[in-house]
């Protein structure tokens, strides 16, 4: 006589899979995969034209170590030191004012946000997220430089550019923040923690890997726009360290002042800037976003 404990057990419910669902399984992974493939084939074709457009002047060191100060405009040499410089000072500046406006009003939404406040600010941020990148130039002209009557410069620049991390900052930072786990919070709680040091001690450091993602995205975001720098700086083909004063240049502002002033006929020297500059741009991009992977790698949660 057997007893129900020898009996054998009878195939789980999960391992009967029907012919139906196998043959949506399969449709659905054909579906993903050939989405993937329609967002990847773009991707992979404007890099291709980038390389193969702007390789011509990447590997001389004239490039990175010169500007374009003593060179004519159709003359072959010079480089985009000045452009590289001014970018990235006016990146780092717009980041220093827009990081930290961005993560205190994610941690405000996330931790403290209720009532009528809390949803004008999420409306608010709404509503700057889809404001054009020629929208936040003219409101930064219209109020330095019109109201207040202070001169173009890369720092007008970079305050357009923090209308647009902003929005990016504080989404990318909110959800970051909505996934870390509740009992960790309430374990801290529970301890005795007041709620400041539990979201500075607990919850930032849980989330700070996928906030420092969340920034240098919104950073390379707007490294690339062009329409506040033509606005409100103009273009320089000296060096220019001073943000606050004179013209600038920009990597932007060298493709669309060599489209202006040469020919785009491929092997022209204008040609060769205007792809240079676009792969350069986009080889700085992609060294932030790998020091930004490193980061997070150091600072995420260790595993035991």
């Amino acid at each position: 006589m057997t007893t129900s404990l020898e009996a054998p057990a009878s195939t789980p419910a999960f391992q009967q899979v029907g012919l139906a669902r196998k043959a949506k399984n399969g449709v659905a992974t054909v579906l993903v995969w050939l989405s993937f493939l329609i967002a990847v084939v773009p991707l992979i074709w404007v890099l291709y034209t980038v390389i193969v457009n702007g390789i011509t002047r990447i590997p001389f060191s004239n490039w990175w170590g010169e500007d374009f100060g003593n060179v004519l405009s159709d003359e072959v040499g010079g480089g985009v030191l000045h452009a590289v410089i001014g970018t990235l000072l006016q990146g780092l500046v717009c980041a220093v004012i827009a990081v930290p406006l961005g993560l205190f009003v994610a941690i405000y939404l996330v931790e403290y946000g209720r009532g009528k406040l809390a949803k004008t600010t999420t409306f608010m941020v709404d509503i700057l997220s889809g404001v054009p990148s020629i929208v936040a130039a003219l409101f930064i002209y219209a109020l330095w430089i019109t109201t207040f009557g202070l001169p173009r410069s890369g720092f007008a620049v970079s305050l357009a550019l923090v209308l647009l991390m902003i929005p990016v900052v504080v989404r990318s930072s909110e959800e970051m923040l909505r996934i870390v786990p509740d009992d960790l919070r309430e374990a801290s709680y529970a301890l005795g923690v007041p709620k400041w040091k539990t979201i500075v001690k607990i919850v930032l450091p849980t989330a700070l890997s996928g906030i420092i993602g969340g920034i240098m995205m919104a950073l390379a975001r707007v490294m690339g726009e062009t329409a506040p720098l033509l606005v409100l700086v103009g273009y320089s083909s000296y060096v220019n360290w001073n943000i606050f004063s004179g013209e600038q240049a920009s990597l932007p502002l060298v493709m669309n002042n060599e489209r202006v002033t040469n020919t785009m006929t491929p092997g022209s020297v204008g040609f060769e800037r205007i792809w240079g500059a676009a792969l350069t741009l986009v080889l700085i991009i992609a060294v932030i976003n790998l020091l930004a992977t490193l980061i997070s790698r150091l600072v995420a949660p260790k595993k035991k």
